[in-house]
């Protein structure tokens, strides 16, 4: 944006200064054409008054010694012609080509001065061609026809035009630097505002934006950016704390009362007792893991950034042994593919940890008995990929959209333990870490659920 501003502003310019030049340009040249034929029809009708009486006499020594000066001066060629077009007198090599000459004879012979219509542009180079009838008594005689160089009056144009252009050269630099201060200083805080609003995306509420800047109705914008960041971020902040508080304060009560009818169950007899006792218990654990989560949720959103370097293969395998005898007892197969020694990332604290948990506890839940769970860590150009893929039913493109939104849990699996924060804990931990969680159907079938991280070091095979 500030170089488009920037070449409007110098656009503006060139027009402006071609508005300007173009003009004077013409000006000048027409200008020196002018003076230059004025000159000469002055030097011809002179030699049309000594020609006169030559004509009439045929005498013709004085004038011819006057134009043999005269060319020896100026280097202008110069000759007397009669009514019958015969050349009578002539000094000088430098003469007008027949066309030029034809053309002179016809108007001049008519009784007209004769002047050639070109202009002094440097790119030209032809002769100023001038001829003036020599009059006696009203009857034409003849004519007196000159063909004067014109390089000198073409060297002082070009010298005219290249000033002209050194200035227009030099105003261009200084509206440049002049375009390019003022650009800065409109959109300097137009730039702090979108660097502002990057942190504030990343989490970082806190960020102010200085008014003190740019032009007033930026300033007024600072302004209003600052007080909406405020009340966002504290409302932000409001309702993470009110998650984590309620959700601190819900867990004391629930122990409680899980105690409480813990209790209960010495003094059920019947099995109808004894089964709704058991599921009054399951309920109380599934609340605790839907407070667990949610107090989880609220940690990963206050915005920490402090991350930590972390093997992701040591991570993986020490989550694939934790949870392999779980998975063995539910009938499915849980291994690590082969991986690289080492594979160092960045991440917060315990962000790989739960993810994996998270990842894995869905394949075991979801992925049904003889169901395989595989997981690998793969290097990539940019970082370092956990994938977790498993062969289960899977999610549909619609549902894999929907995956991360919080308690959202598939149509086909209500009826199974969990709380619907798995995901959304996964991907704010990723999305903390710098990272990003990603999921998309298997290659057969299952889902393939891909944890990406900044790698700290190049990844040792």
């Amino acid at each position: 944006m500030r170089r488009r501003l920037a070449l409007s502003y110098l656009l503006l310019l060139a027009l402006v200064l071609l508005a300007l030049e173009i003009p004077l340009a013409f000006t000048l040249v027409s200008r020196e054409t002018q003076l230059l034929r004025a000159d000469r029809l002055a030097d011809a009708t002179r030699f049309a008054a000594l020609a006169r009486p030559a004509l009439r006499t045929e005498a013709f020594g004085t004038l011819t010694a006057e134009l043999r000066r005269y060319d020896e001066l100026y280097g202008i060629g110069a000759a007397v012609v009669d009514r019958e077009g015969r050349t009578v007198v002539r000094a000088g090599s430098r003469r007008p080509h027949t066309g030029q000459f034809d053309a002179a004879m016809w108007v001049t012979l008519a009784g007209q001065q004769y002047a050639s219509e070109e202009q002094l542009w440097p790119w030209s180079d032809g002769p100023m061609i001038v001829a003036v009838p020599i009059n006696d008594g009203g009857e034409v005689l003849g004519m007196v026809i000159t063909a004067s160089p014109t390089d000198r009056r073409r060297e002082a144009v070009m010298l005219w035009l290249a000033v002209f252009s050194g200035f227009g050269l030099m105003a261009a630099v200084a509206c440049v630097v002049t375009a390019w201060g003022m650009a800065n200083w409109v959109l300097r805080p137009v730039t702090v505002l979108d660097a502002m609003t990057l942190e504030i995306a990343a989490g970082d509420g806190r960020t102010q934006i200085s008014d003190r800047a740019g032009p007033a109705e930026l300033r007024r914008l600072a302004r209003s950016f600052n007080e909406m960041s405020g009340a966002v971020s504290d409302a932000m902040e409001r309702q993470r704390a009110f998650v984590a508080h309620a959700s601190h304060q819900l867990r004391n009560p629930l122990t409680a009362l899980r105690l409480r009818v813990e209790e209960l169950g010495p003094s059920l007899t019947d099995d109808y007792g004894r089964q709704e006792h058991q599921l009054a218990l399951e309920e109380t654990d599934r609340l605790a893991k839907v407070l667990d989560g949610l107090l989880t949720l609220a940690r990963a959103e206050r915005g920490q950034r402090r991350l930590v370097t972390v093997d992701a293969v040591a991570v993986a395998r020490s989550r694939v042994a934790a949870w392999e005898p779980l998975a063995r007892r539910t009938g499915m197969t849980l291994t690590l593919r082969p991986t690289p020694a080492v594979a160092l990332i960045q991440a917060v604290p315990t962000a790989l940890d739960q993810s994996l948990d998270a990842l894995i506890d869905n394949a075991v839940k979801f992925g049904g008995p003889d169901g395989r769970i595989e997981v690998s860590v793969v290097p990539t150009e940019d970082g370092v990929a956990v994938h977790v893929r498993d062969d289960g039913p899977g999610l549909s493109d619609a549902q894999l959209e929907q995956a991360t939104e919080r308690f959202w849990r598939a149509p086909d699996a209500q009826n199974i333990d969990g709380s619907g924060l798995g995901l959304t804990i996964v991907a704010v931990l990723a999305d903390a870490s710098g990272g990003r969680l990603t999921m998309r159907r298997a290659d057969s079938r299952g889902l393939d659920a891909r944890l990406w991280f900044q790698s700290a070091q190049p990844v040792t095979a």
